[in-house]
């Protein structure tokens, strides 16, 4: 058994999130978590809201509240709808937590006890009629890399380059639209990055087996135009985590605090810190997932996230935890994701646009959603949302594939032996055929599980269910039932061991189907099947069932016809 921590992308407290950024980190973090689990191995599966930075306090503004009580709503917000999506977090945590505090201002001191935290006094936006210094996502303008008239003052939404305010052309301000700024002089604190180049690059060109979106943008950050640039950590904000050495003040930057990017990843050590206190159990509870000195060593850590996600994940984060001299655990794999496009444009959180999480789940459970996500992850290149393609992979592959071999068989059973598992008879060439297959089939798709190959997962076990399908139809046991109803028996007992065999391989996809299919099948035997010729014989002859509901409907052209018109527009 193995010990296996993952984290995904932590998202912005900002608002509901797109089913862009549930694809692009949540979704399959949370598919290899089940999979993980259902190997037997121990897991730690940790996200959390990402609640500092100027996203958190315009949203508040916006919304007419106290940021503090803004975040805490929408952090109960966003949880609720991962357990919609039924995403397995071991604990969902909040970077506005004491732990996270107490990390971050630990990796400050830890860090510029080591000389790599440098004061830098710069020229900084400030707005005259808002009467404040404009960081990050208060101030707006044109990008300089792409041209793209909206970019923010910290990365660039269409490019995804990494931006200071005062990079900006034609700058804003997000509060107010105000013109009327001017540059002002203000000091702050810098994470000396390129420093820690050569160990970084070196770290990084360690990891040979890493997606090559991962390494390539990580690369490029490294080497393209000037190179790893130190970056600055510390904002002129309200809220946030205040700036200490440590348990320390640190004199001349009170008032001040850290940037959003240097505290959200440490959210992850401190996430686990909080399933510890949640659970009542000390701290050597979670340092085993993050402290080489404290056990941390055989734990293979694994990131899921978009792909303007990386720079933070393979640069800034391992600097502050290589820079911090101390045994933290390292990546050890990042699984990256391009994007999901909507019917031709982006998701957008920001601008409202695409179907979001809240607003799928009031159409359709989240089974439907989750096949089609991971089915049509972006891993190689962007993906393309439309309704069409929902609508048609839906309707094949769960009703007329999986659904449709569950009801046909149950129901046949049922009608001609009763619900339980029929005796008599013994398998044809064709069945220890299908056994043949599916041995085959079902090792593939544990390679692919365990190599995060998530579409080509999700093709192989469409191709178990299919299997299924194809050996029902030419079987035709309500053909052969008229004149040996022994031998159809034997492809019913068969048939129906499929069912539990496919609930099983299913579960790390559709979670809610599993389940119903278990339990339709009488059983709660969830065991990750060995040879698959013992995994269809464990329903014994007599094993009761209940046929089932449909298990997945059809989505009827009239439904996709008025879910692309009210999600046509933009949310407000």
């Amino acid at each position: 058994m193995a010990r296996i921590l993952i984290t995904s992308a932590i998202p912005y407290i900002n608002g509901i999130k797109h089913l862009g950024n549930l694809v692009g980190s949540q979704l399959p973090a949370d598919l290899y978590a089940r999979f993980c689990r259902a190997m037997g191995h121990e897991v730690m599966f940790i996200c959390a809201t990402d609640e500092h930075g100027t996203p958190a306090e315009l949203a508040a503004a916006k919304a007419g509240k106290p940021v503090e009580t803004y975040c805490a709503e929408m952090h109960e917000i966003q949880a609720d709808i991962a357990r919609g999506f039924r995403l397995s977090f071991d604990h969902f945590g909040r970077s506005s937590s004491q732990r996270n505090h107490k990390l971050t201002q630990h990796f400050a001191g830890a860090l510029d006890r080591n000389g790599y935290i440098a004061e830098v006094s710069e020229k900084q936006v400030y707005s005259i009629d808002d009467g404040r210094f404009l960081p990050d996502r208060y101030i707006t303008g044109t990008c300089p890399n792409c041209g793209y008239e909206a970019a923010r003052g910290d990365q660039c939404e269409n490019c995804t380059k990494q931006l200071d305010p005062t990079d900006l052309i034609n700058p804003r301000s997000t509060i107010s639209g105000s013109t009327n700024l001017e540059v002002r002089e203000t000091k702050h604190l810098y994470l000396r990055q390129r420093a820690m180049k050569d160990k970084i690059e070196a770290w990084i060109d360690s990891k040979t087996d890493w997606p090559i979106l991962t390494t390539s943008i990580a690369r490029k950050w490294l080497n393209d135009g000037d190179g790893l640039q130190d970056r600055g950590i510390t904002r002129d904000l309200y809220w946030g985590v205040p700036v200490r050495k440590g348990d320390e003040p640190w004199p001349g930057m009170e008032g001040k605090v850290f940037y959003v990017w240097f505290d959200a990843p440490i959210e992850y050590i401190a996430g686990t810190a909080e399933w510890a206190d949640a659970n009542g159990l000390p701290d050597s509870a979670w340092q085993r997932w993050w402290r080489t000195d404290m056990g941390a060593s055989d734990v293979r850590y694994v990131q899921f996230m978009g792909k303007d996600n990386v720079p933070f994940h393979t640069l800034s984060f391992p600097a502050t935890i290589i820079g911090s001299g101390e045994p933290w655990k390292l990546v050890d794999y990042i699984k990256s994701f391009n994007y999901l496009n909507y019917d031709g444009g982006q998701f957008s959180t920001s601008q409202g646009r695409g179907v979001f999480m809240d607003q799928a789940l009031s159409i359709l459970p989240a089974d439907y959603w989750r096949w089609w996500l991971l089915s049509h992850a972006p891993e190689s290149s962007d993906s393309e949302f439309t309704w069409e393609n929902f609508q048609s992979s839906v309707n094949k592959d769960l009703a007329d594939v999986l659904g449709n071999f569950v009801s046909r068989i149950t129901k046949f059973c049922n009608a001609k032996y009763g619900a339980s598992i029929p005796a008599g008879g013994t398998y044809d060439e064709r069945a220890l055929a299908l056994i043949a297959d599916l041995e085959t089939r079902v090792r593939s798709y544990e390679r692919l599980m365990e190599e995060m190959e998530v579409r080509k997962a999700a093709t192989e076990l469409r191709a178990i269910w299919v299997a299924g399908n194809e050996y029902l139809q030419a079987s035709a046991p309500w053909t052969v039932h008229k004149t040996d109803p022994d031998a159809a028996a034997a492809i019913v007992r068969l048939s129906l061991n499929l069912v539990r065999l496919y609930a099983i391989l299913s579960e790390p996809f559709i979670p809610d189907a599993a389940a119903q299919m278990l339990r339709d099948m009488g059983t709660s035997d969830a065991s990750w099947p060995g040879a698959v010729a013992q995994a269809l014989q464990v329903l014994p002859v007599g094993h009761a069932f209940a046929v089932p509901d449909v298990l997945f409907r059809k989505i009827s052209d009239e439904e996709r016809e008025d879910w692309a018109s009210r999600f046509a527009g933009v949310r407000a």
